[in-house]
């Protein structure tokens, strides 16, 4: 099936070939249909499958086949995105699409300046495409009313829950129009999710395209068992020997990312770290100069790369395992993106073995193991013993130190009483 089949405005079929796109992919197949229908619609899918251009092109056909004078303050339509990233993704999908259409967007979310959004808000725009907190904080200024909304949707909103964002959307939620169609997509369908979908939804058709929390069969994946402190010596040598480039390495805190990033460029590999700390102007010139090949290594933190669209990312590294099994699904869904392969490489030490083993019990696979000669991870039930026996030494030393202090207090307590019997004696 190819996007001619929908009838979609000469503009807008015109856009999407100067994009690339033939066929539609399982999920735009599912979706579009829906929504154009005018139903609330609730798409399980994997990332990278195009679920942007699912929603975003009903929404734009809409817009234009029922075109409005846009009142100031005011929009049409409204996506929400956890991170800056995805949201900028997201806008700039939809400028793509919408290029020979008379629509108007605006994007907003933070580490920026508010000032140039707040003015474009007041002037009334078609689409709106922010992070809740920002938009919030706009809706709270009066840049902008949400009343007249038609169409909503949350993106990936699994991770808008799971990044503590459930009381801006309420809130935002409150603002607008009951009448508008709701749409809902995520990679995962967890209870919150659905939760939300009951708070904001009327008889949404269910999607999904995919069994829920598996990985993408154009994902290769391998598991490295490895110590801690010698994980960056690893992939040090592994980005050599292989020769790998074109690396999204995914570290645990800011903290681990920058000092990953300032080792890797001290082995000779040119690297960049993207973070919460880092402006968006910073982050911005990082991932040009990645997807430029520039780089060979792009470190982030979990909240920074959500939402990235990394053109032909070969490689994904879990350089700390993540907190939550689902969102191992979320990260190695960066490569393998399109149907294109890519690989998903996780280093895993004896105290990782635990999440692990629930990543494959959640995507229903054991992960390949590759063990590397010299980094081998000492036996877990040996060290146990070996820390046993140290503490048992320690005790056991512990308790001779007692009596031999205890003799020695006993002996000078006993002199103490000699010498003062003898002072007794002679008065």
């Amino acid at each position: 099936m190819n996007f001619e089949s929908f009838s979609f405005p000469s503009e807008l079929l015109r856009a999407v070939a100067d994009c690339g796109y033939k066929t539609l992919t399982p999920v735009q197949q599912k979706a579009i249909p829906a929504i154009r229908r005018g139903n609330d619609v609730i798409a399980s899918a994997q990332t990278g499958t195009g679920k942007t251009a699912a929603f975003s092109l009903p929404i734009l056909h809409k817009l234009v086949e029922n075109p409005k004078s846009i009142s100031k303050a005011n929009a049409r339509a409204l996506v929400l995105a956890p991170t800056r990233e995805l949201a900028a993704q997201v806008a700039k999908n939809i400028e793509a699409y919408s290029k020979y259409l008379p629509i108007t967007l605006a994007t907003v979310y933070g580490g920026v300046k508010a000032t140039p959004q707040a003015e474009k808000l007041r002037q009334g725009v078609d689409i709106i495409v922010a992070t809740p907190g920002r938009l919030l904080e706009h809706l709270m200024a009066g840049n902008i009313s949400l009343a007249n909304i038609e169409f909503l949707v949350l993106d990936e909103a699994d991770r808008m829950l799971d990044m503590g964002f459930s009381a801006d959307i309420h809130k935002i939620l409150q603002a607008t129009s009951k009448e508008k169609q709701s749409m809902l997509f995520s990679a995962t369908f967890s209870g919150a999710v659905k939760r939300l979908a009951n708070d904001l939804m009327n008889k949404p058709q269910v999607i999904s395209v995919d069994k829920q929390n598996t990985t993408a069969e154009t994902v290769s994946q391998v598991v490295y068992p490895v110590e801690q402190r010698r994980k960056r010596e690893l992939l040090s040598e592994l980005i050599g020997k292989k020769n790998w480039s074109k690396i999204l390495v995914f570290s645990a805190t800011r903290e681990d990312a920058d000092r990953l990033n300032k080792e890797l460029n001290l082995d000779g590999i040119p690297s960049k770290v993207i973070h919460g700390e880092k402006n968006q102007g910073s982050r911005r010139r990082a991932l040009r100069e990645f997807e430029e090949g520039k780089l060979k290594v792009l470190v982030s933190t979990e909240v920074a790369a959500r939402g990235l669209d990394i053109q032909e990312l070969e490689y994904v590294v879990n350089f700390d395992m993540p907190f939550l099994a689902e969102d191992y699904v979320h990260r190695i869904g960066r490569t393998g993106r399109a149907g294109k392969s890519g690989v998903a490489i996780s280093f895993v030490s004896r105290e990782e073995e635990r999440i692990l083993k629930d990543i494959e019990k959640l995507i229903g696979q054991k992960i390949r193991r590759i063990m590397v000669p010299g980094y081998e991870v000492s036996n877990r039930d040996l060290l146990l013993k070996q820390l046993q026996k140290r503490r048992s030494f320690s005790k056991k030393r512990e308790r001779t130190d007692n009596v031999r202090e205890q003799v020695v207090a006993e002996k000078n307590l006993s002199g103490r009483r000699v010498k003062l019997n003898a002072t007794k004696k002679a008065k």
